[in-house]
C-alpha cells in the first residue's frame, strides 16, 4: 500500500460522507469556512473518546475563530449517534466505511500496535483554510493532549 501524505499547501481532497444524523456532508460544501478534519479509530474507545471530548471542550473556542469540526471513522452512521449522543458531542461524526476519505488523506495504512505492524486507522488530523487547502497535517497524533497542542498551534491557547 503505497503512503499518501498529506502538507501544507496541497489541496484537501473532497469527499461527501453520511454523518451520524443520516446527513451527507461534503467537504466542498464548506468553502469559505476553516474547516478541523481529524480521522479516529473507532467510536466510544477510551482514547477516541478522550479526544472528542476534547475537541467538544474546545467547540466554542473554535468555531468563535471560524473553525468547524468534523470527525471521521470507519464507523456505521448509527454506532456514530450512539457516541455522540453519549458523550454529548457537538459537532458531527462522520462515517467512512470502506476507508476510501481516510485512504485519500493518509490517515489508513500501516501502524505500529503493541509493537506489531498493522493496518488500521492513523489517528490524524487536518486544518482546511477556505479555500480547500491544507494548512496543517498532523499524522499519528496522541488523543491526549492532542487538541490543547492544536491549539496552541492555530494561536487560539487560553
Amino acid at each position: 500500500m503505497s503512503e499518501i501524505r498529506l502538507s501544507a499547501g496541497d489541496v484537501a481532497p473532497d469527499f461527501t460522507l453520511t454523518s451520524d444524523t443520516g446527513d451527507q456532508v461534503t467537504l466542498a460544501d464548506l468553502r469559505g469556512h476553516k474547516v478541523i478534519l481529524y480521522f479516529y479509530p473507532a467510536a466510544m474507545t477510551p482514547g477516541c473518546t478522550t479526544q472528542a471530548c476534547d475537541f467538544t471542550d474546545s467547540l466554542e473556542s473554535l468555531r468563535a475563530a471560524g473553525y468547524e469540526v468534523l470527525g471521521v471513522s470507519p464507523d456505521q452512521p448509527a454506532k456514530l449517534a450512539t457516541f455522540r449522543e453519549r458523550d454529548s458531542l457537538g459537532f458531527p461524526l462522520l462515517s467512512d466505511p470502506d476507508r476510501r476519505v481516510l485512504a485519500a488523506y493518509g490517515a489508513f495504512g500501516d501502524k505500529k500496535l503493541y509493537g506489531r505492524t498493522v493496518q488500521g486507522v492513523i489517528r490524524s488530523t487536518f486544518v482546511i483554510d477556505e479555500e480547500g487547502k491544507v494548512e496543517v497535517a498532523h499524522y499519528n497524533v496522541k488523543a491526549t493532549g492532542h487538541v490543547a497542542k492544536l491549539r496552541r498551534e492555530l494561536g487560539l491557547a487560553s
